[in-house]
C-alpha cells in the first residue's frame, strides 16, 4: 500500500516558508511526496504548482511541480511583513493539516514557520506556539520537544523559561513525564526496540556530589531509579559538558538534557542547517524545520531549503515507522 503524503502547512506566508516549500519540492521529487496547504499567491513566480482537490493526488503530481491545496487568505503577500488580516488563513492550514493526518489522508505533518504576534493581532491567537496549539487540537495535555539531526537527538526537559527559573521547573513530575513520552516516541517513532537515554544534570559536572547543586541528588536520580527499576536503558545524570563529543554520542540514542540551551547548543553546533524540530507525544507525526520565518531574507530567494527538507524526511521516516 502506498503510504499518504505529508502535510506541509504554509506558516507565515510573508516569511521564507513558501520559498523552502518550492526549493524542497525541487530537490526531493517522487522521493518524499508532499503537499502544500496555502494560498497559491503566496508561493514566489515562476513557482510551478499542481492545484490538488485531495491529497491522496499529490501522488500522481508530476515532479517537477509542488502539489497544492488551495487555500485562500486575505490578502497577498508581502515579503518580510507579516500581515494581520491573514492570521485566520495561517491557523486554518494548520487545521487542515491536522484534519487530514487524523482521516488518514495524510502520513504526516510538517509545519512552515508562523509569525505569533500577527497571529495574536489577527486572530487572538491564544497560544504560545505552534506546539501548544497542535497538542490542544490533538487534546493531548503533555507533548515534548525533540530536537534530531542525523548526528543526535536531544530533548529539554524545560524550554522557553528564563534560566532562573528552570531549577523550580524542573519537577520530579516534570522530568519523569518527559522521560516516559521520549522513551515512548524513540521506540514508535524511531523503530528502536529498547532505547539508550542519555540524562543531563542541571548543574556543573552534574551537581559533584551535591557541592554544586543538590537538584542531581534530590530530583533527578530518584526519577532515573524509579525509572530504571522499570527496564529502561538510562545514563546519569551526567555531567553536561563530556556528554556530547563523538565518542560519547555513540553511548546513547537520545539525550535529555534540564534546559534550553543545554540542548540546543550541541546540535545547532553539529548541524546548524540540518537541525529538525520534532513533537513527540501527538497522535500523529510532526516535524518542522528548526529556524524561524527569516523576515531580513524573505523574498530574496536566498532562503536555505535545508532544514525543511530534512523534516519532510523525518517525517516520512517516523510515519513508515510507525
Amino acid at each position: 500500500m502506498t503510504p499518504a503524503p505529508i502535510a506541509l502547512s504554509c506558516g507565515e506566508p510573508s516569511g521564507i516558508g513558501p520559498e523552502i516549500a518550492a526549493k524542497a519540492r525541487e530537490t526531493l521529487g517522487a522521493d518524499c511526496p508532499f503537499f502544500w496547504i496555502g494560498d497559491p499567491r503566496h508561493l514566489p513566480e515562476n513557482t510551478r504548482i499542481t492545484l490538488i482537490e485531495e491529497p491522496a493526488a499529490a501522488l500522481s503530481a508530476p515532479v517537477d511541480r509542488l502539489p497544492v491545496l488551495p487555500l485562500d487568505f486575505a490578502e497577498p503577500a508581502v515579503a518580510g511583513q507579516p500581515s494581520a488580516a491573514n492570521a485566520a488563513g495561517v491557523i486554518g492550514a494548520i487545521e487542515r493539516a491536522v484534519a487530514l493526518v487524523n482521516a488518514g489522508e495524510a502520513s504526516a505533518i510538517c509545519t512552515a514557520p508562523i509569525h505569533k504576534k500577527a497571529l495574536k493581532d489577527g486572530a487572538a491567537f491564544a497560544y504560545p506556539g505552534h506546539t501548544e496549539f497542535l497538542a490542544a487540537l490533538a487534546g493531548v495535555d503533555r507533548v515534548v520537544m525533540m530536537l534530531a539531526c542525523d548526528a543526535l537527538r536531544v530533548v529539554p526537559a524545560t524550554i522557553h523559561i528564563p534560566l532562573a527559573d528552570v531549577p523550580a521547573a524542573l519537577s520530579a513530575n516534570l522530568l519523569e513525564a518527559t522521560m516516559r513520552i521520549t522513551h515512548a516516541a524513540t521506540i514508535r517513532d524511531f523503530g528502536l526496540a529498547a532505547p539508550r537515554i542519555a540524562v543531563a544534570g542541571l548543574n556543573p559536572h552534574a551537581g559533584e556530589g551535591g557541592v554544586m547543586g543538590r537538584e542531581e541528588i534530590e530530583v533527578i536520580t530518584p526519577v532515573l531509579d524509579r525509572l530504571r527499576a522499570e527496564g529502561m536503558m538510562l545514563a546519569g545524570p551526567m555531567s553536561a559538558d563530556t556528554m556530547f563529543h563523538a565518542k560519547a554520542r555513540q553511548g546513547y540514542d537520545v539525550a535529555v538534557a534540564m534546559y534550553h540551551d543545554q540542548a540546543l547548543i550541541p546540535i545547532k553546533t553539529l548541524d546548524f542547517s540540518g537541525g529538525v524540530n520534532v513533537t513527540l507525544g501527538l497522535p500523529f507525526v510532526r516535524t518542522s524545520p528548526d529556524h524561524g520565518t527569516a523576515f531580513d531574507i524573505a523574498g530574496t530567494g536566498t532562503a536555505d531549503p535545508t532544514s525543511l527538507i530534512a523534516a519532510l524526511r523525518m517525517a516520512r521516516d517516523m510515519a513508515e515507522a510507525r
